[in-house]
């Protein structure tokens, strides 16, 4: 059952419209996040979430109760807010402040009974704020204020607790502190979190769902694998970005590369050719990729991690069984995509008798097909030639035969787009 439920939910302040037809449902003891851009309604959601704006159109839902009619004395026993401005004016101790978390449970004009104190406490501690109890909350750093705010909301013992930016003031440390605290909070007490954040990587590493925003619509919404694309951050955030898997943590880590750029003219008809594996190729698939080419891969072995990042960008691929020699049959594909392909990239990749089916098929494209060819050296190919020297001489014969060669795959982007209008006018 859906603890929170939106249904076409329209915001607007004045005539300028902030959310338009949300609806979506959050389940019980879940760990959301809302990401976008700048302006996308971010925080206005999530003040509608806590009632503390009133939609034009829609309703919110909380436990199939409708929120803006809920008593806001009971709200508050459900529900806490950590919201991103947390000034304050009044000379409270923190841990005055931190116990009036506890006022939605208390009746009126009582005090603070032991067990609100042993509340207050225990949310102090876990959120390393207790020796900060008789300091004056105006005398904090923005950090401490904000780990301050985050106790008194724990203080409510709410279901529900909303954060908006709750990082933003936090040094990295606390940052991870924090956000490991809420999701062990969401796993043992079946909290539920709802977070506004701007950093994909924290928002990839923590949640269970994300919800993408973008002018306003709701872009996407699902696990982070699924919502947390190169495709959707290219749309929404306009940038280049690289993927890659998180060996430690299980998820994965998003790497911005720059602003998105528009693809040079004829840029989609080019098609680049990469021998690489091991990795070694990951990072070029993702540029070439997002820049508009259609990319390729020689022969790679099935779970090779090359093999995995071609398939997730859905790149054609010649593909071999897990550490098999290259057979007759990969040899013909990989010699198929060579043939379509414009431009032909060798990665540093070590080379055995196993794959130097791959080169032989370059230097001949290179020699009958007159293909260009790039070769990255990040070392010398006497390191990682296995050949005894066979591999080495292939290489030798590419430069000779007027191959480039380039010591970073960040330089192919460039030489590919010096050669564009080139190859664009040999057709």
């Amino acid at each position: 059952m859906p603890e929170i439920n939106v249904q076409q939910l329209d915001f607007s302040y004045g005539d300028r419209s902030i959310l338009e037809n949300l609806n979506f449902e959050i389940a019980s003891g879940s760990f959301i996040t809302i990401i976008g851009p700048n302006g996308s309604g971010k925080s206005t959601l999530l003040k509608n979430l806590s009632a503390s704006l009133i939609p034009q159109k829609g309703a919110v839902l909380l436990d199939r109760e409708d929120i803006y009619r809920i008593n806001k004395r009971s709200l508050a026993k459900q529900l806490a807010v950590v919201p991103q401005d947390n000034n304050v004016d009044f000379e409270f101790s923190v841990l005055e402040s931190v116990l009036m978390g506890r006022m939605p449970h208390q009746n009126r004009f009582t005090g603070d009974d032991e067990r609100d104190v042993a509340i207050a406490r225990w949310a102090m501690e876990l959120t390393g704020t207790w020796d900060l109890k008789d300091r004056y909350i105006t005398t904090l750093s923005g950090g401490e204020l904000q780990r301050v705010v985050v106790a008194r909301a724990l203080t409510q013992e709410p279901k529900v607790l909303l954060l908006d930016e709750p990082t933003s003031h936090l040094d990295i440390q606390y940052q991870y502190d924090l956000l490991e605290l809420l999701r062990t909070l969401n796993r043992t007490k079946g909290l539920t979190i709802v977070a506004v954040l701007h950093d994909l990587n924290l928002a990839a590493q923590f949640s269970d769902q994300v919800i993408l925003l973008n002018r306003g619509k709701i872009m996407a919404y699902g696990p982070p694998v699924e919502v947390l694309t190169l495709q959707n951050i290219k749309e929404v955030y306009q940038i280049e970005a690289v993927i890659s898997q998180n060996e430690i943590t299980g998820r994965f880590n998003i790497i911005p590369l720059g602003k998105f750029k528009n693809k040079p003219d004829g840029v989609k008809n080019i098609r680049v050719h990469l021998v690489c594996g091991g990795g070694k190729g990951a990072f070029l698939m993702d540029r070439l990729y997002q820049h508009g080419f259609e990319v390729s891969c020689g022969v790679l072995n099935v779970g090779d991690t090359d093999w995995h990042k071609a398939r997730e960008l859905g790149l054609e691929v010649a593909e071999e069984a897990p550490f098999a020699p290259v057979s007759p049959k990969a040899v013909e594909v990989n010699r198929r995509l060579i043939k379509k392909s414009d431009v032909i990239v060798v990665l540093p990749v070590p080379i055995g008798k196993g794959n130097l089916a791959n080169l032989e098929e370059v230097l001949a494209a290179q020699v009958n097909l007159k293909k260009k060819v790039v070769i990255i050296e990040q070392e010398s190919i006497d390191k990682r030639d296995f050949t005894g020297g066979t591999a080495r001489k292939l290489i030798s014969r590419m430069i000779k035969n007027g191959a480039c060669t380039r010591k970073n795959p960040n330089d192919v982007m460039e030489l590919v787009d010096e050669e564009i209008n080139e190859i664009v006018k040999d057709r």
